[in-house]
């Protein structure tokens, strides 16, 4: 069903859009067994069977040596024999409850908020199957770590259990004492990211680590009600992630350095448009800000969209890996599209796919279902 001019764009539009892959991934979610890290323990890992585990993407086993160790970096390469299992555990969980979140925001069926019930019960509050909050063994690397602060990347898509969260507690199948619970592990999450030396470490990150670091911190501060912290996203967003990692034209010269410059490029922008959709509120509005010589996100839309709407004008070399998978729908389109009243980039948003295939793209979206991010403020 064709939607209305771009510049009508409303949560209705977007639900009608969006309303068959919503059911139909709830519907696939309602059938899903409980979801827990424990079901799958690392061999290597030096932690227990609640604590989360994965190795660095880009690090493989020495050949010349007979143990392989320690293990060899190879940038933009992904290890397959890499342990993956609490990586697609978070993946499948934040998958499905957003789905089923999505889903009772436009049906108002409980059966759907009753389901994430139990599978949120399950991976955060179970003494039996619950992911501790914290990411002490994250992006091991054999022979060299037994985890790394760059492994805070790997929570990524639990930014959008909160407002799926959010959505599902006008449910009366959402009881109030599991949002609590659920309020409380992600505030002892921030916590362990805040004080710890891995996340220390990560929030001082010269490229997308940080800015992904800064999303977790403002999504997981604004579901628990930390002012405190959101005022220092804030801070950082103006003060280090846009005039420290933007260039003057609107690219990010950290990404493109690297061998998936394409990839990395898009990531980096929809994360810092998300974090903008958060933190923006009435009379505080970080879409317009600029750090001199005009350094903004208006200009990094303006920088990308392009290659996004044609990846044949992109000036560098293809991606090492995962090239033919992008682009894919960018929130940082529909984001900026609704901030600055833009019907281009809303119109490239809709015509985009919303469901990759390639298993490397997936990894690198954080956003499965932006109708739940509507209700965030967009101030000019």
């Amino acid at each position: 069903m064709p939607l209305p001019p771009p510049s009508l764009l409303s949560w209705s539009d977007v639900a009608r859009l969006d309303g068959p892959r919503i059911l139909r991934t709830a519907a696939a979610a309602l059938d899903l067994p409980p979801i827990s890290i424990a079901a799958s323990r690392a061999a290597l890992s030096t932690g227990g069977a609640n604590d989360f585990y994965s190795n660095g993407d880009y690090w493989w086993p020495d050949s010349a040596k007979p143990d392989g160790l320690p293990y060899v970096r190879r940038d933009g390469q992904t290890n397959p024999a890499n342990f993956n299992a609490h990586r697609l555990a978070i993946r499948r969980l934040r998958d499905a409850v957003a789905a089923l979140g999505a889903a009772f925001s436009i049906t108002r069926d409980d059966a759907y908020a009753a389901k994430a019930a139990g599978l949120l019960r399950v991976f955060f509050l179970d003494p039996a199957t619950r992911m501790n909050p914290h990411l002490r063994y994250a992006q091991a690397i054999p022979g060299v770590s037994a985890g790394r602060g760059i492994g805070i990347i790997d929570t990524l898509h639990l930014i959008e259990i909160p407002v799926a969260v959010e959505a599902l507690s006008a449910s009366p199948a959402f009881d109030a004492g599991l949002g609590a619970g659920l309020r409380s592990w992600f505030a002892a999450y921030l916590d362990w990211m805040i004080t710890s030396p891995n996340g220390r470490e990560e929030a001082a990150e010269k490229n997308n680590h940080a800015v992904a670091y800064w999303l977790q911190v403002a999504v997981f501060a604004r579901f628990t009600g930390d002012e405190p912290r959101l005022a220092e996203c804030r801070r950082r967003f103006r003060e280090e992630l846009i005039p420290g990692q933007m260039a003057a034209d609107g690219s990010f010269p950290a990404e493109l350095r690297r061998t998936k410059p394409y990839a990395y490029s898009i990531f980096q922008l929809d994360n810092l448009a998300t974090l903008a959709q958060v933190l923006s509120r009435t009379g505080d509005g970080l879409w317009d800000f600029e750090s001199p010589p005009g350094r903004g996100l208006r200009r990094a839309v303006a920088f990308l969209s392009p290659f996004l709407a044609d990846k044949s004008r992109w000036p560098l070399a293809p991606d090492v890996q995962a090239w033919d998978g992008w682009p894919t729908r960018s929130p940082a389109l529909l984001f900026a599209g609704l901030a600055y009243a833009e019907p281009r980039y809303l119109e490239l948003w809709q015509r985009l796919p919303p469901d990759p295939a390639d298993e490397e793209v997936q990894r690198n979206l954080a956003i499965t279902q932006p109708l739940l991010w509507w209700p965030f403020e967009l101030p000019r």
